[in-house]
């Protein structure tokens, strides 16, 4: 029997609220959880945050873009009125010679290039536009956690697949995918999603060989339904090392099996939020119908400043300064882990040569999630990073809850230093 004010208010009861499936399935993010914590603590050195190092944001760049682009009436009015679907025209010519250039891309279109609110953006319409609730995408354990949320979000299921030091495992995948066939699920896997460079959460950059296995399973395991590969390129242009590996896009010789999805936020400006897909040529209609349905145009002014950052060819000098930056500290976070975390038995890290993250493992007793011990011991010793278990998928490989992210991006080298040394004492008090 119903007790309580309500069961004498049957308006309180006919006005009582319901949030929906998918509202439900957005709760509790962990990145808002971690970014609270942060912002309650703000004596706190955030190893979780992923954001890019505020000093070094194009702000003199950008200036001058925008002085550029306002010295032209027309242009100016242009550029605040709305957009189209699929994105300024100009941009999108510069994303797809920037695209022919690297990679030798001569076979594609502009009407296969997109623009977006960010590569986020792109990973949801796309996901939108693949996706039925119980679908299955295949991913890396660990992989990005954001995404994660987005396949959640939708009512689909994302899947484990186990990595090495090289990325996402093709002998594992293809035993995922006999054991999703043996289960009759293969007819739900819809992709294969990866971050082939400098892995966000991991690091690992991912050999084109490797890529290419990926690829090719994709198109020899599509026998109950296309299955596409998103490969999320949004790191490519920090390599602080080595030489650059073409995209995954060069090895799907049919052009109808991989989906990249980039983005100037990591390499130019967050806050300008431009992202960018290019997609095979029948996800170009569906893909842009749900962005019609959303925003029907990504934010104008925000294309076509990027675009005349491009046409000034600020845009390389700017990456450039920010990889001697991003090296630097990364170096920092290398030695201090090496210093530090070195003596502690059981503990491993990875080596990166990009991006914005190392990967952390620790024995396995020490339960680094939030509830964990270790995490409030790296609060009081006035650190923070990023769970590894968030990275996890729910089914496939099993979640290692020893594990942890760490970002180098935000803070200064002493900043990182002294954080790493924090963590340590964490661990070591565990």
């Amino acid at each position: 029997m119903q007790r309580g004010p309500e069961a004498m208010n049957p308006v309180a009861i006919a006005n009582r609220f319901y949030p929906s499936r998918r509202a439900e399935c957005a709760a509790g993010q962990p990145i808002s959880a971690l970014m609270s914590q942060a912002l309650t603590n703000p004596d706190l050195i955030s190893l979780a945050a992923g954001f890019v190092d505020q000093p070094s944001l194009p702000v003199e760049e950008t200036a001058q873009a925008f002085s550029e682009l306002f010295a032209d009436p027309t242009l100016a009015r242009a550029s605040l009125q709305y957009g189209t679907t699929p994105g300024h025209e100009d941009l999108r010519g510069r994303i797809l010679d920037r695209c022919r250039a690297a990679d030798e891309l001569h076979a594609i279109s502009i009407d296969q290039l997109l623009v977006t609110a960010g590569s986020n953006q792109l990973l949801h319409l796309v996901a939108e536009s693949l996706l039925d609730p119980g679908d299955i995408v295949l991913c890396a354990a660990p992989t990005y956690l954001v995404f994660l949320g987005t396949v959640a979000n939708l009512g689909a299921r994302s899947f484990g697949v186990a990595t090495d030091e090289q990325g996402l495992v093709p002998e594992a995948l293809e035993e995922t995918l006999e054991q999703l066939e043996r289960r009759g699920e293969l007819h739900r896997v819809k992709a294969i999603y990866l971050v082939p460079y400098f892995d966000n959460p991991s690091g690992v950059n991912m050999p084109l060989e490797r890529v290419a296995r990926i690829v090719e399973l994709a198109r020899r395991w599509s026998t109950s339904g296309k299955i596409h590969v998103i490969a999320d390129e949004a790191y490519r242009e920090l390599r602080y090392s080595g030489t650059d590996v073409p995209s995954a896009r060069t090895v799907d010789e049919n052009g109808d099996t991989v989906v990249v999805a980039g983005t100037f936020s990591k390499s130019f400006s967050p806050g300008i939020r431009v992202g960018w897909g290019l997609l095979p040529p029948h996800l170009v209609e569906p893909v842009c119908n749900q962005k019609g349905n959303i925003d029907f145009g990504s934010p104008n002014l925000s294309q076509c400043l990027m675009a005349k950052v491009l046409e000034m060819g600020l845009f390389e000098q700017h990456v450039a300064r920010i990889r001697a930056n991003y090296q630097r500290k990364l170096a920092s976070m290398l030695a201090a882990a090496d210093e530090y975390f070195g003596p502690l038995d059981g503990v491993r890290w990875t080596r990166p040569t990009g991006g914005l993250y190392i990967w952390a493992t620790l024995p396995e007793q020490i339960d680094t999630g939030p509830r964990g011990a270790l995490f409030e011991a790296a609060i009081d010793q006035g650190v923070l990073y990023v769970p590894g278990q968030y990275a996890y998928s729910n089914e496939g490989q099993p979640v290692q809850s020893n594990t942890m992210r760490l970002s180098f991006g935000v803070q200064s080298c002493q900043q990182i230093r002294t954080g790493m040394q924090s963590l340590a004492r964490a661990i070591g008090e565990v």
